[in-house]
């Protein structure tokens, strides 16, 4: 008998030490006690730097709320910036490899695969890379990663539709008809990230020809060009915009935070195309450890789930964070999209968007806005 005894305590204690070294992982995917001494090491030289430069393309509630929550985390002092992702990549550009910001945050990827293919962010293999749902929503070469997914699509006003005794648009083609003319809202080609997006998507819809004879045809029925991609949301529930072109998760921004419900929601019929809302590090940043910190961190529920909070509804592509019902509530599918070719973005997005501009010429004047 004391020998069976003397047995089982050796077992309970051999479990209690085991469970003692046991080490639980946060949603950042590192141990609770930060003894992952790769994470630990990166978290110390971040904290040595001291300070963080981001340019955020995600709307700007969401931007202040992550450069807020990562300096709570980690004590490191964040200055942000909103600008389109056009803006982010002209800017860049311009600074040719002497970054005035050390990360980019949010926006759709076309504008940062131009910036990757001109070799202008920063390879980084990161660690919570092992989060990310999928493989499409990253880089192959590290060069950005994706953080959450937006479907394209229309945004209308029922109530001036009604007023003016008009269907609303099914599908993308319903749009050329005359009978929008001056009501439609999209974003300016050269400053907003969406605009692109819809450049690529009508070329890989129809072919290069007839997508740009597609954007063309519809520039007669559209009244403005905003800078910003959610520029056309923003004024559809007053009316001044009566059909929006966008994402239409910032269309879900509008009707749940601003009360407009008066705003409908709609998917083209023969399909859409998606975002990858994306975050990457300049080449170049003064900052370079807590600019990787950053994309551990952004690739982490402790980052993602603030957009929802903060009235940004994308679908989220963080396997280990909670998904915003909201999307979901309205009906959208991040799944039902068609095949995206990001490679064929990357290399031709921007002749394709010059390709755009040279054929509307002189009609496109005055409309595309850039403040």
């Amino acid at each position: 008998m004391k020998k069976l005894l003397a047995l089982l305590l050796v077992a309970v204690m051999v479990i209690g030490i085991a469970g003692c070294g046991k080490k639980e992982p946060t949603a950042s995917g590192t141990p609770s006690n930060n003894t992952n001494p790769e994470m630990q090491k990166l978290i110390d030289a971040a904290k040595a730097e001291g300070e963080l430069v981001v340019y955020g393309s995600c709307e700007e509630e969401y931007l202040a709320a992550a450069c807020d929550n990562f300096k709570k985390l980690y004590g490191i002092n964040v200055k942000y910036q909103r600008l389109s992702t056009g803006e982010v990549q002209s800017k860049i550009e311009e600074e040719k490899g002497n970054p005035s910001g050390d990360v980019w945050f949010g926006g759709t990827t076309d504008p940062y695969n131009v910036a990757a293919s001109e070799g202008l962010l920063e390879k980084y293999e990161a660690i919570n890379a092992v989060n990310l749902s999928d493989s499409m929503y990253r880089d192959k070469d590290g060069c950005w990663y994706g953080i959450y997914k937006g479907i394209l699509g229309f945004m209308v006003n029922k109530d001036e539709l009604a007023r003016k005794g008009i269907e609303a648009p099914k599908d993308w083609q319903d749009l050329l008809d005359a009978k929008y003319k001056g009501l439609i809202w999209l974003s300016n080609y050269n400053t907003a990230g969406t605009a692109k997006l819809v450049v690529n998507t009508m070329i890989q819809k129809y072919g290069h020809d007839k997508g740009i004879e597609y954007l063309v045809n519809i520039d007669k029925n559209i009244e403005v060009y905003t800078k910003s991609g959610s520029g056309p949301s923003k004024n559809v529930g007053t009316g001044e915009c009566v059909v929006g072109i966008g994402f239409l998760h910032d269309g879900i921004t509008q009707i749940k935070d601003n009360g407009y419900t008066n705003i409908q929601l709609i998917i083209p019929s023969s399909g859409t195309s998606f975002e990858i809302g994306a975050t990457a590090i300049f080449k170049g940043a003064k900052h370079p450890n807590a600019a990787k910190l950053w994309i551990e961190y952004a690739l982490s529920p402790d980052c993602v789930e603030l957009g929802a909070k903060n009235g940004s509804y994308q679908f989220l592509v963080i396997k280990n964070a909670k998904q915003p019902q909201e999307a979901a509530d309205f009906g959208l599918n991040p799944d039902n999209v068609m095949k995206y070719d990001f490679e064929d973005a990357k290399a031709n997005t921007k002749k394709y968007v010059e390709e755009v501009m040279n054929a509307l010429g002189a009609a496109a004047d005055g409309r595309f806005k850039t403040e």
